[in-house]
C-alpha cells in the first residue's frame, strides 16, 4: 500500500522538475533605461524569440506620467509592473489607457524601479516567432 503514495509523490516531483526546466530555458533579458542629459524620452529597438522576454528597467517618481509606444511586429506586447515593494490593488500590472496615436500613458503611483516587460502571445511564442519592435518610453 505504500507504493501508491510514493509513486504519486515521485510523479508530482518529476512534473515539478520538468516544468521548472522548461521555463528555465526561457530567456529574460533586463535592460536599464537611461535618458540622454536634458531628455525625458528615448526609443529602444530590440527583438526576442518564442517565450523569451525583454524587461526594461526604468527609475521614476510618484506623480510622473509614463508613456509607452510600441511599433513593429503586431506580436509585440508589453506589461508595466510597479516597483517591487509597491502593491497594486488589482491587477498586478499598471493599466495604461490608450491615447490617440497608439501611445499608452499613466500617472505613476510610487517612487522606484518600474519594469516594462516585452512579450508575445502564446500562439506565436509556441511557433518560435521572432518579434522585432521599437519601444518609445517617455517620463514627464
Amino acid at each position: 500500500m505504500i507504493a501508491r503514495p510514493v509513486s504519486a509523490a515521485l510523479l508530482a516531483l518529476s512534473l515539478l522538475v520538468s516544468s521548472s526546466v522548461a521555463s528555465a530555458a526561457d530567456k529574460v533579458s533586463q535592460v536599464p533605461v537611461h535618458f540622454a542629459k536634458g531628455q525625458s524620452a528615448t526609443t529602444l529597438n530590440g527583438s526576442f524569440k518564442g517565450y523569451d522576454t525583454v524587461e526594461y528597467l526604468l527609475t521614476a517618481k510618484a506623480g510622473q506620467v509614463l508613456s509607452v509606444k510600441v511599433s513593429g511586429s503586431s506580436n509585440a506586447n508589453f506589461n508595466v509592473f510597479p516597483p517591487a515593494d509597491y502593491v497594486l490593488p488589482d491587477p498586478q500590472q499598471l493599466a495604461l489607457p490608450l491615447e490617440g496615436d497608439d501611445t499608452r500613458s499613466a500617472r505613476l503611483p510610487a517612487d522606484g524601479v518600474y519594469r516594462i516587460q516585452m512579450y508575445q502571445p502564446r500562439a506565436s511564442a509556441r511557433r518560435g516567432a521572432v518579434v522585432k519592435y521599437s519601444l518609445k518610453i517617455e517620463v514627464r
